[in-house]
């Protein structure tokens, strides 16, 4: 059983920084797309990054596009997210997934197995 835990989360100002880690245990993630969504109150759960295995392919939402950056570390089984320039409108609960099998990638909900439990990010104008 796959756990993925967040972590970085916190209350910044706008215009601000964060870096946000999730670490995986209990299964080999490396051959694994990893990818972060969020959550906003009263809101669906929205794509923000993937990353494929090798970190060779990354997707970004295009609310994010310049501002966030997703790595990963295989050797840590940890992703990352980097977000720079942050707005109040990135205020959400944010989660980070694990990929459905080797060799699937994709950027929708349906293409993710296993998430986090969710770090909040607070950005005030």
């Amino acid at each position: 059983q796959v756990q993925l835990v967040e972590s970085g989360g916190g209350l910044v100002q706008a215009g601000g920084s964060l870096r946000l880690s999730c670490a995986a245990s209990g299964q080999r993630f490396s051959a694994l797309t990893m990818g972060w969504f969020r959550q906003a109150p009263g809101k669906e759960r929205e794509f923000v990054a993937a990353s494929s295995w090798t970190g060779d392919r990354t997707d970004y939402a295009d609310s994010v596009k310049g501002r966030f950056t997703i790595s990963r570390d295989n050797a840590k089984n940890t992703v990352y997210l980097q977000m720079n320039s942050l707005e109040p409108e990135d205020t959400a609960v944010y989660y980070c997934a694990l990929g459905r099998g080797v060799g699937y990638y994709g950027t929708h909900l349906r293409d993710f197995a296993s998430w986090g439990q969710g770090t909040q990010v607070t950005v005030s104008s």
